[in-house]
């Protein structure tokens, strides 16, 4: 299903979702280190981090992504310095798929697995999340944006 809404995020949006999301990881833990899933994941885990007071942090670096397009995964840098991922909190913006998270559950079976949005077919691999989103959902990070004019929504479904 490709996506047909969209769903425009702000700084402001982002950085209250990820600290309520640090609200909710806080009783979790303690948390050894936090492992940021590049690069849609690493503006939350710098909130989260700060929120939950942890210096640690590492990056799990996987492409799947374009502009608009979810494609194939590849792994770029894998969590070998997490072990098994006992005491580790690895964060993203969103799962979608749930892809992204089952690699790094292969690599880091023992880790806390949290994003800020969840789609229905990702909420099974993630294991704290804030808010869901329907599957044909696109939404648009504030880091992949900028102010512009759009078209009101009665003028796109008069065209539609």
């Amino acid at each position: 299903m490709s996506p047909t809404k969209d769903f425009p995020v702000s700084w402001d949006e982002m950085h209250r979702h990820a600290k309520l999301l640090a609200w909710r990881l806080l009783e979790k833990g303690p948390w050894k280190g936090i492992a940021a899933v590049t690069r849609g994941g690493l503006v939350p885990a710098c909130v989260v981090a700060r929120e939950l007071d942890v210096r640690l942090i590492e990056t799990v670096c996987i492409a799947s992504y374009d502009h608009q397009n979810q494609g194939s995964a590849k792994i770029l840098k894998g969590g070998e310095a997490m072990g098994d991922g006992t005491g580790w909190l690895v964060i993203d913006d969103l799962v979608d798929t749930g892809n992204t998270f089952k690699i790094i559950r292969s690599m880091l079976p023992k880790a806390h697995y949290a994003a800020v949005y969840a789609k229905p077919q990702g909420i099974p691999t993630c294991d704290t999340w804030i808010t869901e989103v329907s599957q044909d959902t696109w939404i648009f990070f504030p880091w992949d944006l900028e102010a512009q004019y759009r078209v009101p929504l009665a003028e796109v479904h008069k065209k539609g």
